[in-house]
């Protein structure tokens, strides 16, 4: 069997991600980053909410990692909750991260349409882990047939 022959395995399949980072602690920006570097998808940052939106709308992310608490007026959860309202952004999946894990946070976050929530501290492995489950996730729902009326 020629190399060109054999069958592709799921990550040479898998797309590469846009995945925008959304975080105010630049030290935590970077922690993404490194966790996901390797992986070939493509990485956008923003350090607050309003510039997370203004670079959603123009790189229209796959997956975002979302701070909930930020300063500047436009919090995360405000921000998930806008990107939900814009046809062109409510495929993203929405991940939110906070140090602040209580239930009302957490609840919050998933009723303005957060796919999922991730307490801080987490794992870089953790993060890679489930960045690459949630992209496979987003793909397959891009690729499933559209039922029709």
């Amino acid at each position: 069997m020629l190399a060109a022959d054999a069958p592709e395995d799921a990550a040479t399949v898998m797309k590469k991600a846009k995945i925008l980072i959304v975080e105010d602690q630049a030290d935590i920006r970077r922690l993404i980053r490194w966790a996901l570097e390797d992986t070939g998808h493509q990485l956008y940052e923003a350090p607050n909410g309003s510039l997370a939106l203004d670079l959603a709308r123009t790189m229209q992310p796959d997956l975002v990692y979302l701070d909930v608490m930020m300063p500047g007026g436009i919090d995360g959860v405000e921000v998930c909750r806008q990107m939900r309202a814009e046809p062109q952004l409510a495929q993203a999946l929405i991940v939110m991260l906070t140090a602040d894990a209580s239930p009302a946070t957490k609840t919050r976050a998933l009723e303005a349409g957060a796919n999922f929530f991730l307490a801080k501290p987490f794992s870089p492995a953790k993060l890679l882990e489930l960045t690459e489950v949630l992209i496979k996730k987003r793909q397959q729902q891009s690729a499933a047939p559209d039922p029709g009326p």
